[in-house]
């Protein structure tokens, strides 16, 4: 009987031995788990972290760029305010009118009220501005181009239209008194 009991001890000794060793075994993979799993939140905090800071710098980026852009706009917009007065003085009072030449970057001036004997009679020149610096292309009536060009290149340098529109009308003032 004591035999027995020694067998049957001894059978849950090595049971709870296995139990013990099962356990054992279980909590290293769980604390292994558990570190590879603080390590990978660790990361993904550090990442996160990473990702905020490019975040709020391509914001703060933004920020400027539409703060550049509202300050252009608002610049654009008080520049028009003085172009359509200056506008209506030249279409009005100096008989001019823009028109398109039919090709991208290029602008048809024509000026009437110009020939005192005939005020229809029409005076004009495409400008290409394609490039930094203006180009004039064509004129009717035909002008001298060398004054053509002593114009241009004010207009080129003082980069003020202007400029061109005053120096072109004299000369096509000049050419149709004769």
């Amino acid at each position: 009987m004591k035999k027995k009991e020694i067998e049957i001890l001894q059978i849950k000794t090595n049971t709870h031995q296995q139990t013990l060793a099962k356990e054992a075994a279980e909590k290293k993979e769980m604390h292994t788990t558990i570190n590879a799993l603080t390590a990978q939140r660790d990361q993904h905090l550090a990442t996160r972290d990473t990702l905020q800071s490019q975040i709020a710098s391509t914001q703060s980026l933004i920020d400027a760029k539409l703060s550049q852009q509202r300050a252009y706009t608002m610049n654009l917009s008080a520049q028009a305010r003085h172009d359509v007065p200056e506008l209506d003085f030249w279409t009005s009072n100096l008989g001019l009118r823009i028109e398109g030449a039919g090709k991208n970057d290029r602008l048809k001036f024509v000026f009437t009220h110009i020939d005192e004997r005939d005020w229809n009679r029409e005076a004009w020149f495409e400008l290409n501005t394609e490039r930094r610096d203006y180009e004039v292309l064509t004129c009717r009536p035909k002008l001298e181009q060398e004054r053509v060009e002593k114009v241009v290149e004010r207009v080129n340098e003082t980069r003020e239209l202007v400029v061109l529109l005053k120096g072109m009308r004299e000369l096509f003032t000049e050419v149709m008194k004769v």
